[in-house]
C-alpha cells in the first residue's frame, strides 16, 4: 500500500494552474512522498467531489475559481481568514476519518501571501500614512484583511462601483472595531479612528495622496483583461505600488510607476507565499520561496 501523501488543486477551468508545477518543485525538493494535481471540477460537483477525495485519503486540495466562496458552505469548520474574507482557498481533509468535529476544514491563505510577498518585497508599514487599493471583489477582501492585520489604521478603497466599496468599507471597519474589546466609549472611538476604511468612487483619485502603498487588486492589466487606467500624478515617488496580477509580471501599472521612481512589488510572490501554508499543511514541511523557484514558475508559464 503506498504511503504518499496525495494533494489537489480544483478549479474550473484549471489547466491553466501554475500549482501543480509550484508543489511539484517543493516536493522535489524536500524528498517528499507526494503529489500534487489539478482536478477539473464543475461547480455544482464540488460537494460530492471534496467528500470522494476526503474518503480517498487526500490530506487536502486548494481550491480556485469559481470554487472559493462555493466551499463556505461545504466545509464543517473554518479558520477566522476564511470567515473574514468570506473565501476558502485551502481545505484540510482528515483523511476519511470522519472525526466528530467533521471532516473538511477550510483555511484562507491568501492574506498572508499578499502580506509575506510584501515584507519580501521590502515594504514596512507606515501607520500614519493612508494606504490605497483598486477594487472591491475578492481579492481585495484578502488585501484588505492583510494590511489591517500588519496594522493600517487608513485605507482608501477606489472601486468602480462605489456602492460595492462603501459596503466593503463598512463591513472591514466594523470587523476590525470587533477585534477590540475597549473598556470605554472614548478608547472604542480611538480604536474606530485608527482602523478605517473609505470608500471612493474610480475618478476620485486624490484617495492618491500621501499614500505609503498602492495596491492593484482587480484583474485589470492581466493578459487579456482592459488595461488598468489609473493616473500616478498624486502618488507620493516614496510609495510602493503592487499588483495582484502577475501574468505579465511587469505589468504597466509597475512599470509606469518604476519610470517614475516608485519601488514597486510583483504579484508573482503573492502566489508562491500563499501556497506555502497549505504545503505545511498537506505534506509536514514549511517550504522556502526561492529566487529559483520563480524561475521555475516563470519557465512554466
Amino acid at each position: 500500500m503506498s504511503t504518499a501523501k496525495k494533494a489537489a488543486l480544483l478549479g474550473w477551468p484549471v489547466e491553466h494552474s501554475l500549482s501543480p508545477r509550484l508543489h511539484g518543485y517543493w516536493l522535489k525538493q524536500y524528498g517528499i512522498n507526494g503529489s500534487y494535481q489539478a482536478l477539473a471540477v464543475k461547480p455544482d460537483d464540488l460537494a460530492e467531489t471534496l467528500r470522494k477525495l476526503a474518503k480517498e485519503g487526500y490530506v487536502g486540495v486548494n481550491l480556485t475559481v469559481p470554487h472559493k466562496e462555493h466551499a463556505l458552505s461545504i466545509v464543517d469548520r473554518m479558520d477566522e481568514n476564511a470567515k473574514r474574507i468570506g473565501a476558502v482557498n485551502t481545505i484540510i481533509m482528515n483523511a476519511g476519518l470522519m472525526n466528530t468535529d467533521g471532516d473538511l476544514e477550510g483555511r484562507n491563505t491568501d492574506a498572508f501571501g499578499f502580506a509575506q510577498n510584501l515584507l519580501e518585497g521590502g515594504y514596512k508599514m507606515e501607520a500614519e500614512r493612508p494606504i490605497a487599493v483598486l477594487g472591491a471583489g475578492g481579492a481585495a477582501r484578502a488585501v484588505i484583511a492583510a494590511l489591517q492585520d500588519m496594522g493600517a489604521r487608513e485605507i482608501h478603497l477606489i472601486n468602480r462601483t462605489l456602492e460595492k466599496a462603501e459596503a466593503l468599507a463598512q463591513e472591514f471597519s466594523v470587523m476590525e472595531q470587533a477585534h477590540f474589546i475597549a473598556p470605554n466609549e472614548k478608547m472604542a472611538e480611538a480604536v474606530r479612528h485608527m482602523h478605517r476604511v473609505h470608500a471612493y468612487g474610480w475618478g476620485d483619485f486624490g484617495a492618491l495622496e500621501n499614500a505609503g502603498l498602492l495596491v492593484n487588486a482587480t484583474s485589470l492589466g492581466m493578459k487579456g483583461q482592459p488595461p488598468l487606467d489609473v493616473p500616478l500624478d498624486l502618488l507620493p515617488k516614496d510609495a510602493f505600488v503592487t499588483d495582484i496580477v502577475y501574468a505579465p509580471l511587469e505589468t504597466d501599472l509597475l512599470k509606469r510607476a518604476k519610470q517614475r521612481g516608485n519601488r514597486t512589488i510583483d504579484g508573482l510572490g503573492m502566489l508562491l507565499h500563499q501556497a506555502r501554508p497549505a504545503f505545511e499543511a498537506f505534506f509536514g514541511k514549511d517550504p522556502e520561496v526561492t529566487h529559483d523557484l520563480r524561475a521555475h514558475i516563470l519557465d512554466g508559464r
